[in-house]
């Protein structure tokens, strides 16, 4: 299909003749309503005259074309623009093209860009082409001040790039080699046969049809080639040391290796353009790719090492040594599993996200298990997840948190009224560890942060610091211990926020405390006081005796899904309610007969929000107020009542089951008003940690 512009409007700069008449002709040809721009100097940039526009203007008029003329100098952005907004009511697109006759150049381009800047903004749409020359990007004898003011389009075409980006603005530069009235005399006819200014319209229009998504590129282009071209990087040398300073034989010591280009970065973004980039646009949206990891019992045991696991302590033994008879895998070790998909091949596939090791820090972990983790295989992760599966068995998850240090500037509020501080007492005995970062490393986070004294001191920091994941494992194992007995069958999850980093050989203290389930923790750096975790918790499944004759008796699995809807109706109700505004009723099934939560088989889960009742029975009751939990049937109206199995529910809670495919296929049942079921969504969203 051929590329239209017909409703588009295109101002045309230096469109007397030459490439500018060109690009006029070809986007008239193709529907465009073209201003044909140009001052009418001569060749030696003396003199006005209407007659070159006039003369376009015409041409297309002759073949159909809609077109007008304006004379006015480039510095004059502002009438420019205004002709633009006269005769056809807006301006789309903008061609910068300065003649060389002009001299002003640089200054030129920004004001007609300037004009026409706001008027792009506000219709949500633009494109621009800037046009350099081969002497503004590699220099030419004797053209000093013209190669300056071509460079210099470049990097205002790259900033305009960026800025517009979010307005669907996009500003691209070309340099293209074409004959004109300049070259006329001194190039032979053979020569300027091939370097028609027809051989670079078609480059310009893909650039400024709105199908090309490229913004902020640069092109060469000239009888009938087109070429983009792109900074290169070599990977460089590290120059600073610790406590000292960078020299000038530093530099020339490693003068090789700064200029050696072999394996070198391809800059493509401003991102990239040195150490301390930042993600750019171009990875929005981007998923990582399928992958897997292959580890055996050493790794479980190095890892278990690293986080501070000893010999001394007989109940690690389990932990550390692979003929033991209960030996297992930390739980915690499902991050290193994780981590390894992402950062092994995953992020690096990621386009234009260039992150500098020095300036990353972990902000939040959550990892839940489904399984406990084997001592060794193969664990694959579907795509675009952090779900690992060992076969069709899903195992672990992993939600992650990054922060690159100096890569804000958003705008946006450093804090949330919805964040809510837990007061904290402490329940049980400080737990002191000895820290590790070259040990646990070993596990596979290689970043030379953790080791590297000159690499942490570009990063900000006088010394190389503790992994956050290592404070992490250390703190789970401290709960493991002392509220599971380290049997890693109880753990389910935990979540943590990364607060401040911690110093290799100083001691970590957990401090903890278990309500229900839940084991809330946080550490701190004993010499220092400092918090490091905070926010932080460890969800356990019961010990398996409880477990077992919880089911024995009638228990049900649901009983843990709206344990932790009612906590979340606790720290969040008033939310809920004004989201959700519903009654929920539900019926839970075991084993084809009617079962109960707590076995009571009227039960039902209310999500309303109604003042506390005092029925005999268990509701979840959110419909008024800021929500409340209560043992008992609700006794007003239900707006949906839902039937189906305690299993199938758990199915549907973990994402095993589509909520539709069992609505269709019997397993699940509603009646009431149905549409209301879609704010369950509200009420069992991030559902890992259900």
């Amino acid at each position: 299909m051929s590329l239209s512009f017909e409703g588009r409007v295109v101002l045309v700069t230096g469109a007397g003749g030459g490439l500018g008449k060109a690009y006029a002709l070809a986007f008239a040809e193709r529907g465009a309503s073209v201003v044909v721009n140009d001052l009418g100097g001569d060749i030696k940039g003396g003199g006005k005259s209407s007659a070159a526009a006039d003369k376009v203007v015409e041409e297309i008029k002759a073949k159909g074309g809609k077109a007008v003329a304006n004379y006015d100098s480039v510095e004059d952005g502002e009438k420019l623009i205004q002709t633009a907004l006269d005769a056809f009511g807006r301006i789309v697109s903008f061609f910068p093209i300065p003649d060389l006759i002009h001299r002003v150049h640089l200054r030129g381009s920004f004001l007609v860009t300037r004009a026409a800047w706001n008027h792009m903004k506000n219709q949500k749409y633009g494109r621009i082409i800037m046009t350099t020359s081969a002497a503004g990007i590699y220099g030419n004898f004797g053209q000093a001040n013209y190669s300056a003011a071509k460079l210099g389009l470049l990097g205002l075409a790259n900033t305009l790039a960026i800025e517009g980006g979010k307005y669907n603005i996009h500003c691209n530069t070309i340099a293209p080699v074409a004959g004109s009235r300049l070259t006329e005399t001194v190039m032979p006819p053979d020569l300027l046969e091939n370097l028609k200014s027809e051989y670079v319209a078609p480059l310009v229009l893909w650039l400024t049809h709105e199908d090309c998504r490229d913004n902020g590129s640069l092109f060469e282009v000239g009888a009938g080639w087109v070429g983009k071209l792109r900074w290169e990087r070599t990977k460089g040398a590290i120059m600073r040391h610790k406590n000292s300073h960078m020299s000038p034989e530093d530099v020339r010591d490693k003068w090789d290796k700064i200029c050696d280009f072999y394996d070198a970065d391809k800059i493509s973004t401003i991102g990239g353009q040195c150490l301390f980039s930042v993600p750019q646009e171009a990875a929005v949206g981007q998923k990582l790719p399928p992958s897997q990891f292959s580890y055996s019992h050493t790794q479980c045991i190095l890892y278990a090492l690293g986080v501070g696991m000893s010999t001394t302590d007989q109940d690690s033994l389990r932990f550390l040594y692979e003929n033991h008879e209960e030996f297992g895998c930390l739980p915690t070790f499902g991050v290193i599993i994780s981590q390894n998909a992402m950062m092994d091949g995953g992020l690096s596939s990621v386009p234009g996200l260039n992150i500098d090791l020095t300036r990353v820090l972990h902000g939040e972990q959550y990892l839940e298990l489904y399984k406990p983790l084997p001592t060794s295989g193969i664990l694959r992760f579907a795509p675009f997840s952090m779900h690992a599966y060992n076969g069709d068995e899903l195992i672990c998850y992993n939600q992650y948190s990054i922060f690159v240090v100096g890569a804000g500037g958003f705008g946006g509020k450093r804090s949330s009224d919805k964040a809510r501080v837990k007061p904290f007492y402490t329940r049980s005995a400080t737990v002191p560890a000895r820290l590790c970062a070259a040990l646990y490393r070993l596990s596979g986070d290689w970043n030379p942060l953790h080791i590297d004294p000159s690499f942490a001191a570009m990063g900000g920091f006088k010394e190389p610091i503790l992994h956050g994941l290592c404070s992490f494992g250390f703190a789970a194992r401290h709960v493991l211990k002392r509220y599971a007995d380290n049997d890693p069958s109880r753990f389910k999850a935990i979540k943590v926020r990364f607060i401040k980093p911690v110093l290799p050989g100083q001691s970590l203290q957990t401090e903890m405390w278990k309500e229900g389930d839940r084991v809330h923790l946080q550490c701190k750096v004993k010499e220092t006081g400092a918090v490091v975790l905070s926010g932080a918790y460890v969800d356990l499944h019961p010990a398996s005796g409880a477990a077992v004759e919880s089911l024995q008796t009638g228990g049900l699995q649901s009983e843990l899904v709206f344990a932790e809807i009612g906590r979340r109706i606790k720290d969040m109700g008033a939310e809920l309610v004004r989201k959700v505004n519903a009654v929920f009723g539900w019926e839970i099934t075991k084993d084809g007969q009617s079962a109960a939560l707590k076995q009571e088989p009227d039960d039902a889960f209310s999500l309303s929000a109604a003042a506390p009742l005092d029925p005999p029975k268990k509701a979840i009751d959110l419909r008024t107020g800021s929500g409340s939990v209560h043992k008992g049937p609700y006794s007003g109206k239900v707006d949906v009542t839902f039937t189906v199995s305690d299993e199938d529910f758990i199915q549907v809670v973990q994402g095993k089951l589509n909520p539709q495919q069992a609505f269709f296929s019997g397993k699940l049942k509603i009646r009431g008003n149905i549409m209301l079921s879609q704010k369950l969504e509200v009420i069992l969203k991030d559902p890992a940690k259900l």
